[in-house]
């Protein structure tokens, strides 16, 4: 049996498969998003961890000896700053975060060449965008770290005792170029940010690394199963679902919303208003556009109304469409597409 570990934005969910693809068990385990200060979206790391064995150990219940690898995915964009045994120095920063606007003009300052290896539009909440605000508000941990990972490579690190990326996290990064499919080392340079904490880059279907120990006994799995590098969790539900041709195209709705279409070569968008990021697969991209607030703005609602998730899906059946005129504007953390504004309060109706 194949084990799959997504470490989402608010939950960390566990997939037991079958060699044939078949489902045989799932099961999740929540944890909380912080925002300590208006516009900012932190986890604890720990917490994350926890919840992964919580889930780990529902999913695979008595059959722990039928598992043969893990393979992980996981939400796109964070910051954990680690010290050199993965320890996180700080709380884990993630895309939904807007603390880093001011960091924006010094992307946009880059040499035209540059930005266009990026591949992206500068946006907050992205890895390089926030690396600039924690080397100006919290410069002592920002030398203190040796590692900077994405938050499903900052979990490999717990279950495996090894540093690794791989390309389709990585691309998410504004650190990353999608051309070249390398660290984007000319805009590292020019933007004066550390590049000795980046961690190598690996396919998405390589062995990254095998299960100590210590992370087979906090799960409850044998030791030294070999753990796949994953994929972005937008990159792995594409091939998961059989998107890897161009021509297709998918709609994933979770805390937050994204379009996406496979690419065979890096096509840039000349008006700056999609991302393009690299597949799961060898040699194939995608074009993504990004809605930050979806689930998100629902599960706002649902809290304020004080409803149950039984009751909202209830009444979307029952109450008839167009809420008595009311307008609902779901800007809560800002927007991407198709308003790159992340304090986009309104938009024209």
């Amino acid at each position: 049996m194949l084990l799959g570990i997504d470490l989402g934005t608010g939950s960390a969910k566990a997939l037991l498969l079958d060699i044939d693809g078949t489902v045989i068990n799932e099961a999740s385990s929540s944890y909380p998003v912080q925002a300590p200060h208006p516009g900012w979206a932190e986890s604890n790391p720990v917490n994350w961890w926890l919840a992964v064995a919580v889930a780990v150990r529902k999913v695979v219940e008595d059959r722990e000896h039928q598992v043969r690898a893990i393979a992980l995915s996981g939400q796109m964009h964070g910051v954990v700053l680690a010290d050199s045994l993965g320890k996180p120095l700080h709380s884990a920063i993630l895309w939904a975060d807007t603390r880093s606007t001011q960091m924006l003009e010094a992307y946009h300052s880059l040499d035209v060449s540059i930005r266009k290896c990026l591949g992206n539009p500068i946006t907050v909440g992205m890895a390089g965008t926030t690396l600039l605000w924690l080397r100006e508000h919290q410069p002592h941990i920002y030398k203190e770290a040796r590692w900077v990972l994405q938050p499903k490579d900052w979990l490999r690190l717990q279950l495996t005792g090894e540093v690794a990326t791989e390309p389709s996290d990585a691309s998410g990064t504004l650190l990353y170029d999608v051309v070249s499919d390398d660290w984007a080392w000319e805009a590292l340079d020019a933007l004066n940010l550390r590049s000795d904490w980046l961690p190598t880059i690996v396919s998405s279907s390589a062995i990254a690394g095998y299960l100590t120990a210590t992370a087979s006994e906090h799960l409850g799995l044998p030791v030294s199963l070999p753990v796949i590098a994953g994929a972005a969790d937008t990159a792995a539900a594409a091939l998961g679902n059989g998107l890897v041709e161009p021509g297709l195209v998918q709609l994933t709705i979770g805390t937050a919303a994204q379009i996406i279409t496979i690419r065979s070569q890096p096509v840039l968008d000349p008006q700056g208003c999609t991302h393009l990021y690299r597949a799961a697969l060898p040699n194939q991209w995608y074009t993504l556009a990004a809605m930050q607030n979806a689930g998100l703005a629902l599960e706002w609602v649902r809290t304020i109304l004080g409803l149950s998730w039984q009751q909202v899906y209830q009444d979307a059946f029952t109450i008839p469409p167009g809420c008595e005129g009311l307008t609902f504007l779901p800007y809560l953390t800002g927007e991407r597409t198709p308003h790159l504004d992340p304090h986009v309060p309104e938009v024209p109706l």
